[in-house]
């Protein structure tokens, strides 16, 4: 969304709207600092559990186990040792995602791969990329702050990089990833790089979306672009200009637009279902979630044992070093959900009048510098040949300084900032590990009293003993009073709001600042026996009897509008458990793998009764004649779900895809009836283009109305040099445009590495659909799939990695789990008792740093 200049609040109609508030509004005494904070070790306290963190005597030792479909069981007496067996048989299988993103977070991009993502186009991506995260400062923060950490966070790290090291240095380079493999870039890596990898993701659903903006942002008159660090840089730049322009250096006109809120449309879905809820009476969880099938936020499943201290398994993400993100131990299994949370507030400041040179601004009446930090990086620029660049960065008492074109710029009166409440956050290890050794509810729930390291996740959990658990405690700016009651009711930061994506707050006062996270105590939460679930709308109805309101507004909406997929989930829990009211695991899984549509079931009576009417009459549209009757043939024998063998599953998810743009309810939302109303199709001529806007769509991909959905939609590798495999295994499940719950799609944005991967594109912006892949191509969706049930015999899970465990062309574990599902939408055995593991051994190795 493109907001024009005068619509987002000016300084001096901003300052007016908050005039009367700031009266009597505390003291007048500014906090504002004229140095940036570099961020300090967090003050809570550190696991203090018996769990040794290091080896008495320095040696690593990890027992590696790997069961069936390349899953590793890593056994290890410390927690370094544990970390150095998961860091070895992660490199083994995605060895060059990590190596890509710890080359983005430390800057170094364009040194390898030159200024610009397309080659020579001008658009200083990788520029940007480096400049970027510099002005962040997380490499500065990383190297400050880790000798700072809890032992425990430092022992993974460090135990981590070595593992990773290790695979590295003793594996043939014929027989790794052949998409990095022997590249100048894939280097050893050390405790600091896994640190400033953290800080960078804890960034992804914010600062990090600001980096164009931050490259961009310079005192008027000022120019923002790079310069050669010295006249040696200078004539190397010249020579290598493609233009032939002396004195000229490579163009760099980059385009920066607002950033997304969700710019890689992470989601999932995830249930806990308590005593209440269970036919046994015990604790049960549902973790499904919707992330990209490529790039760096691939899972990976593994299990982790410390004898007597630690036992855990499931999946996680890139790079973290040894904990489980989403899985379960004995005791407790939890997982997440993207949250609708913001984590960041853009601060509009309003200039000091009596600096010409624009680089102070007002807060509490007391004059404020915004000072200047030199950065400088290596560029590429052909035949094994850098140069340095240098770059000014700006910063305030709230954080970096950003500028958006037309929108939110720095001009003689007012210029914005940014502030991330991540910026930085070291909780992240200490969290997830606190998680993991939860031997109850109870320490469960203390790990999230203790860390604010789930960055931006939902959390839903249910315990052995039958107890659930909901809280979204992401990190969300902790804004005082002055600045939630602005928020609430001040139409001009309302509307700002709403036309960027992005809370925007006045910079004069530091009422309307804030100092770290939201507590504990504060976030929304629920507690009970029965169940919580969250689909990727806000907490409020994460219990439909017990709606959550009352919270800070940066947490999300409520008495807002539900998606279709929430309101799939919903009607799960609510009306279709078993006979007596409760869920046995069998029972999930079906209702996670039946691919049904919640706006087939809402409205495709009433749509086949308008094929009926119109009959064989053409649909004008634009001055063309389309024939729906194929179309509406198809959808009369379509089941109503999304599995390979649905024929005319298409035509309904075109349909819903314009449906989608102009809804046709007959029936509007209600907050009162907030999961089954909107309802109803109205029958009117917008339903009938928009069913032949459909009809279109899949004439120009050159697709039959009467075929399966198994053979159009599919999943196809890349090979190595990021050219299609060939191989196109059909893949059954819905999209959130149709309700569906198991969710998948097809991504043509960047997966936020540069390892190559193909794409098609598709028919138009309005659909997913490809003429060129004659379908939709799916790289995005259901990823680590897990139904955990409590036992008395202890916890038993099913799960799937649907994209598999290694991204390694070639491997065994390329596409075992991705032809498992292809062939039947199903889940595994997860093998977590030393019996099961060792009944379905593939592979071991003993790891020693003697």
């Amino acid at each position: 969304m493109r907001i024009t200049k005068g619509t987002y609040p000016t300084r001096t109609l901003l300052a007016l709207s908050i005039a009367a508030c700031l009266v009597g509004c505390g003291d007048n005494e500014s906090d504002a600092s004229d140095e940036q904070g570099e961020g300090t070790p967090p003050s809570s306290p550190i696991v203090t559990g018996p769990v040794p963190a290091f080896d008495s005597d320095g040696t690593l030792n990890a027992d590696i186990t790997w069961t069936t479909y390349g899953v590793p069981h890593v056994k290890a007496d410390n927690l370094e040792s544990m970390a150095y067996g998961v860091g070895y048989a992660f490199a083994r299988d995605n060895m060059c995602v990590l190596a890509d993103q710890i080359l983005k977070y430390n800057s170094q991009r364009a040194k390898y791969f030159g200024p610009d993502l397309l080659p020579g186009s001008g658009d200083s991506q990788h520029l940007i990329n480096d400049f970027g995260f510099l002005t962040l400062g997380i490499r500065d923060l990383a190297e400050d702050n880790l000798p700072g950490l809890s032992d425990n966070s430092q022992a993974m790290f460090q135990g981590y990089a070595a593992g990773y090291n290790r695979y590295l240095s003793e594996t043939p380079i014929e027989d790794q990833d052949q998409s990095c493999a022997g590249q100048p870039w894939v280097q050893p890596i050390d405790s600091v790089d896994l640190l400033t990898y953290s800080l960078g993701v804890a960034l992804l659903p914010g600062a990090s979306n600001f980096l164009g903006p931050m490259f961009l942002a310079a005192p008027e008159g000022e120019n923002y672009l790079p310069t050669p660090a010295s006249a040696a840089s200078r004539q190397t730049a010249s020579a290598k200009n493609r233009s032939n322009v002396p004195g000229k250096m490579f163009k760099m006109t980059p385009s920066v637009t607002l950033p997304e809120k969700n710019p890689q449309e992470m989601g999932s879905n995830g249930w806990g279902l308590g005593s209440d809820k269970t036919t046994n009476g015990k604790g049960m969880v549902l973790g499904n979630p919707h992330f990209p099938h490529t790039g760096n936020l691939r899972f990976w499943n593994f299990h982790a044992q410390i004898p007597d201290y630690l036992n855990v398994t499931g999946s996680s993400l890139m790079g973290l070093p040894g904990a489980v993100n989403i899985g379960f131990n004995e005791n407790v299994a939890w997982t997440h959900t993207f949250s609708t949370a913001e984590h960041i507030v853009v601060y509009q400041l309003t200039l000091d009048e009596d600096d010409a040179s624009g680089m102070s601004h007002v807060v509490d009446g007391n004059k404020t510098t915004i000072y200047e930090k030199p950065l400088q990086i290596d560029v590429a620029v052909g035949d094994g040949e850098t140069i340095a660049l240098n770059k000014t960065s700006y910063y305030t008492n709230y954080g970096p300084m950003i500028e958006i074109p037309g929108n939110f710029e720095w001009d003689s009166e007012s210029a914005f900032a940014i502030k991330d409440a991540n910026l930085p956050n070291f909780d992240v290890v200490d969290h997830w590990l606190a998680m993991n050794m939860a031997s109850s509810m109870d320490e469960f729930k203390q790990a999230f009293k203790d860390y604010d390291g789930v960055i931006f996740n939902n959390t839903m959990a249910a315990s052995s003993d039958g107890q659930v658990f909901y809280i979204d405690d992401s990190t969300v700016p902790n804004l005082k009073e002055a600045a939630i009651n602005e928020l609430a009711t001040n139409q001009r930061l309302i509307q700002t709001k709403a036309a960027a994506g992005f809370t925007v707050l006045p910079g004069l006062s530091s009422q309307f600042d804030f100092d770290g996270p939201v507590p504990y105590e504060e976030a929304p939460k629920y507690e009970g026996t029965d169940s919580v679930q969250n689909s990727n709308d806000s907490f409020w109805l994460t219990n439909l009897s017990s709606p959550i309101t009352g919270v800070n507004p940066l947490y999300g909406n409520t008495e807002n509008q539900q998606s279709l997929r929430s309101r799939m989930g919903q009607k799960f829990i609510e009306t279709e458990a078993g006979s007596d009211g409760t869920f046995t695991p069998q029972e999930v899984e079906g209702l996670l793998f039946n691919n049904r549509s919640y706006l087939a079931e809402d409205i495709l009576p009433t749509l086949l009764q308008t094929c009926a009417e119109q009959g064989n009459v053409p649909v004008n549209v634009d001055g063309e004649d389309v024939d729906i009757s194929d179309a509406c043939d198809a959808l009369a024998v379509w089941d109503s779900t999304m599995n390979t063998s649905s024929v005319g599953a298409h035509v309904f998810r075109e349909f819903a895809f314009q449906f989608n743009l102009a809804p046709q309810w007959e029936v509007p939302f209600s907050a009162d009836a907030p999961v089954t109303t909107p309802s109803g199709l109205e029958q009117n001529e917008t339903t009938l283009q928009q069913l032949a806007k459909a009809v279109q769509v899949i004439d120009q991909a050159g697709v039959a109305f009467d075929t399966t959905l198994g053979e159009v939609q599919f999943v196809e590798r890349s090979l190595p040099d990021g050219t299609p495999s060939g191989e196109k295994l059909p893949w059954g499940g819905a999209h959130n445009i149709e309700g569906g719950f198991n969710v998948f799609d097809s991504i043509r944005g960047r997966d936020e590495t540069l390892l190559p991967r193909h794409r098609y594109e598709p028919v138009n912006d309005n659909t997913i659909m490809s003429a060129e892949a004659n379908g939709y191509h799916i790289n995005y969706g259901t990823s680590w799939a897990m139904v955990i049930s409590f036992t008395d015999e202890g916890p038993q899970g099913r799960g799937i990695l649907t994209y598999s465990q290694s991204r390694q062309f070639g491997s065994e574990h390329f596409l075992d789990q991705t032809r498992l599902y292809s062939e039947q939408p199903t889940l595994r055995d997860i093998y977590f008792t030393d019996e099961d593991i060792e009944a379905n051994t593939i592979e071991k190795v003993t790891l020693s740093s003697q």
